[in-house]
Parts: C-alpha cells; sequence; structure tokens
C-alpha cells in the first residue's frame, strides 16, 4: 500500500515537471513497448524513433507513454528524450536552410536592385558633371572672348579720345592763331579816323 502511494507521488511529480515538454523516442530505429513497467511485461509493438510522445507516468527505468496513435504503453526510459530525433532536427534544419535561402535570394534580388540604381544614379551623376563641365569650359571662353572684346573697344575708345582731343586742340590751335593774325592784320588794314582827320 505504502509503496502503490510512493508511486502515486512519483507519477504525479514525474507528470508535473514533464507533462508539458516535448518529448520523443530517442534515435535509435525503434524501440520494443511493453504492457507494464519493466522487459518482462508482454512486448505489444514498437514505437518509432523520432517520434512524438506524451510521457503519462515513470517507474523503475521505465516510462508510461501515449504515442502518435493513441496507445498508451511502457517503454525503457533510456530511449526517451526531451529532443526530437535526428530525421525530425534535420527535416527543421532543412525548412530554416530553406526560408533562409529564400532570404538570401531576396536580400540578393534587393542588392542587385540597389546596385543597379545606384550605378545609374551615377552615371547619370557623372553625365550630369561632364555637362556641366562643358557649360562651364564654354562660358569660361565666351568670358574671355567677351573680355578681349571689351579690352579691344576700351582701346578704341582710348584712341578716339585721344584723337578727338588731338582735333579739338588743333582746332583750338587754329583758332587762337587765326584770332592773333586777325589781331594783327585788321588794324593795320582798317584805317585810324586820326589819320582821316590830317588829309
Amino acid at each position: 500500500m505504502i509503496h502503490k502511494k510512493i508511486s502515486l507521488t512519483l507519477a504525479i511529480l514525474t507528470l508535473s515537471t514533464s507533462a508539458f515538454a516535448a518529448n520523443y523516442v530517442s534515435n535509435d530505429l525503434f524501440t520494443y513497448s511493453h504492457s507494464g513497467p519493466g522487459s518482462k511485461y508482454k512486448i505489444v509493438g514498437t514505437v518509432n524513433a523520432g517520434q512524438k510522445i506524451t510521457i503519462l507516468s515513470r517507474s523503475a527505468g521505465f516510462t508510461q507513454i501515449r504515442d502518435q496513435k493513441g496507445r498508451t504503453v511502457w517503454i525503457n526510459s533510456k530511449y526517451v528524450s526531451n529532443q526530437p530525433g535526428l530525421k525530425k532536427q534535420l527535416e527543421t534544419l532543412n525548412i530554416k536552410h530553406s526560408k533562409l535561402v529564400d532570404k538570401l535570394s531576396t536580400y540578393e534580388e534587393e542588392a542587385n536592385k540597389n546596385k543597379a540604381n545606384l550605378e545609374k544614379d551615377l552615371t547619370s551623376n557623372i553625365n550630369q558633371v561632364q555637362e556641366l563641365q562643358k557649360t562651364n569650359e564654354a562660358l569660361n571662353k565666351r568670358l574671355n572672348d567677351v573680355e578681349e572684346e571689351n579690352k579691344s573697344l576700351n582701346d578704341l575708345l582710348d584712341n578716339e579720345k585721344t584723337d578727338l582731343l588731338m582735333k579739338w586742340f588743333s582746332y583750338g590751335g587754329m583758332v587762337a592763331g587765326l584770332g592773333l593774325l586777325l589781331g594783327l592784320v585788321l588794324p593795320s588794314l582798317i584805317p585810324s579816323r586820326k589819320k582821316k582827320s590830317r588829309f
């Protein structure tokens, strides 16, 4: 009676700690299932490796489980694992790998698109810079031409001013000379009144 109570208590403790965790049959091809907690009990079937199971209780190195087919049997506790079997792990890894490959492919496509856009923008910017350089060179040449033309016009204007001044000086000299000449000649041509009164 006491033995049954202890077993029941241990079973409750075991269930409370492990019932919510996923458990699996370990990586052997299969394990025999028994009708009771020991190898002396009748073999009632097999449970395949990697199969997900529900632990119901533990006793003397054996674990009572419910398999995926709903059968309640006992198997050796050494074949119970809290990790999925290698086959299941491989399937999970393959799924993760496939997702990562898809993500990588998506990232590569985005990176290639971004690269193509950047190269296009770079080419466009280079073309714009070249056009601006050509425009700048043309404007510099035009500015030089205008400066040369302006210098020539200034030189011409200075020459014209000099010529005009020389002409004014010439005209002024001529007028002054003519005035001086008239001032000297006219008095001798016009007889004075005193001389007329003497005759």
